[in-house]
């Protein structure tokens, strides 16, 4: 698919499910039955701490003969052929202020970096399907690499650069990797970066060589060695800079004992370790749809992250875990899916709501609906995300929540104080009559699953050719009357007076 494509429906959808046959479903109240269901917000803790630009995007070096089952979908979506004049994409990106940019994917192992004075061409990928990923290696110029910083500067991007971990080893028939990794291109780009004032966030090493790798692997203890070899070098040419990039790795998939193995030998030398789901498998997969709408098969998605996550605390490591890619279906996806409503919820609204402290939550009456909290990101009180992956039923939310301390009403200057009881059913507790909440409600065009037109309450969402976003308004609701969840609807709920410890 296009860049410009996925940039725009980065602004509405963020990628979470796939591919089926063609469903339509109606989002009209009256022609679905109705159920009722209830979500319980516990606001004693948070269970976990997001950043504060959680929302990410990766950009890759696919040229447009990228194939896959018949599809070319990349088009001009590569960094070497990306339009960087493009309003669409300038303010999709400047929306999220800032977004992290990840440059990097499956043929950055492939990609030399020209050098001052180098005399040979600075030549593109070429198609040849005897060789590792189909591709010959290519190179990336320092020109275009001075047009991206320029463009990510300006549009007010973090980027990470992934570099290309397979420089001068040797791959054997059977893919296994021989050798160390050699730095000297790559310490070439970063000086030439720092040299040109260009701001880097990160520096990660490598895509999907960990475990059994994509193409081929590395082993763990060597991998780790690389990782030291590249910290040392960015401590060096950063050496008397007061903000240096952090160093990332191995951008692979999970495998516990070479994650162990890298995590412990790594030491000190990695900041984030970054790691791939794509829990829905290939984009041609005919069940992906009902993998997506399977909330049982949804809970399964999120083990390998919690394992790895398991792994850094038994290590003591003060390595943070990052989820570097999580694009649901691999190879490319599929059109009319990966990039449509099927796929996922309004990444913008996510960021402009959701703050970084997260709830803990649980749903009853029905399982169909999804739910997440999190205390609000430029307000007091709450936001609630509800998911419903039922495309027949209603639901009818009721909210109650674990130790509030405050309610704020519309009438009173002061809070009133709540009954510090364990549990308040706020939907019964005639002291909140007066609360207002905003909702957001998302659903595809005519009830269309594959549709690439979204509607917020109501209204489609359009970004013009101008690349204005259009505004993001949402309805008010007294907050005693239960929340509407149309089948296959995604709802924001910003509840700004109610007031958690959590969010204090």
């Amino acid at each position: 698919m296009s860049v410009l494509l996925i940039l725009h429906m980065l602004l509405l959808l963020l990628p979470v499910v796939c591919f089926s046959s063609k469903m339509v479903v109606s989002s009209s109240v009256e022609t679905s039955s109705v159920v009722e269901g209830s979500v319980n917000i516990n606001g004693t803790t948070s269970i976990g701490f997001i950043d504060e630009d959680f929302i990410c995007a990766t950009l890759d070096w696919w040229p447009q003969d990228k194939c896959d089952y018949g599809s070319c979908s990349w088009g001009n979506a590569s960094l070497l052929n990306l339009d960087l004049n493009n309003k669409i994409l300038f303010n999709a990106i400047k929306a999220f202020s800032p977004l992290k940019v990840r440059l990097g994917g499956t043929l950055q192992d492939k990609v030399m970096y020209q050098r001052t004075g180098d005399q040979g061409p600075c030549d593109n990928f070429t198609k040849n399907t005897s060789l590792m990923f189909g591709f010959t290696n290519g190179c990336l110029t320092m020109s275009r690499w001075d047009q991206l910083n320029i463009f990510f500067k300006n549009s007010g991007a973090k980027v990470v650069f992934g570099l290309n971990a397979l420089t001068g080893r040797q791959i054997g028939y059977d893919g296994t990797v021989f050798g160390s990794w050699d730095l000297t291109n790559a310490e070439a780009l970063i000086r030439y970066t720092v040299n040109n004032g260009y701001v880097i966030y990160g520096w990660e090493l490598g895509n999907e060589l960990s475990g059994s790798g994509i193409g081929t692997s590395v082993k763990a203890k060597q991998y780790a060695s690389d990782t030291i070899s590249l910290q040392n070098l960015v401590q060096k040419i950063y050496n008397g800079s007061r903000e240096k990039p952090i160093v990332l790795g191995p951008g692979g998939f999970f495998d516990a004992n070479w994650f162990n193995a890298y995590v412990t030998q790594a030491s000190g030398s990695l900041q984030v370790i970054t790691q791939h789901i794509y829990n829905l498998g290939p984009g041609v997969d005919a069940h992906l749809i009902e993998k997506i709408l399977n909330p049982s098969y949804l809970d399964g998605g999120s083990q390998p992250f919690r394992d790895l996550q398991n792994i850094l605390k038994k290590s003591g490591t003060s390595t943070i875990a990052w989820v570097g890619e999580a694009g649901g279906a691999y190879n490319s996806g599929r059109n009319l899916v990966t990039n449509a409503f099927v796929f996922g919820f309004c990444a913008l609204l996510w960021h402009r709501l959701m703050g970084r402290h997260v709830l803990s939550t649980n749903s009853s009456g029905t399982n169909k609906i999804r739910s997440y909290a999190h205390c609000s990101k430029t307000s007091t009180g709450i936001t609630l995300l509800l998911i419903n992956l039922d495309g027949i039923k209603t639901t009818n939310v009721g909210i109650s929540f674990i130790n509030t301390t405050k309610i704020i009403t519309q009438t009173k200057k002061e809070p009133k104080q709540t009954k510090r009881t364990k549990f308040s059913k706020m939907r019964r507790n005639p002291k909140v009559d007066e609360v207002i909440r905003e909702e957001y409600h998302l659903t595809a065009k005519n009830g269309d699953l594959h549709s690439q037109i979204v509607l917020l309450n109501g209204k489609e969402l359009v970004v013009n050719s101008s690349g204005i976003i259009p505004s993001l308004d949402p309805i008010k609701q007294n907050f005693s009357s239960p929340i509407n969840v149309t089948p296959y609807s995604i709802v924001f709920v910003h509840i700004p007076s109610v007031l958690f410890p959590a969010c204090i």
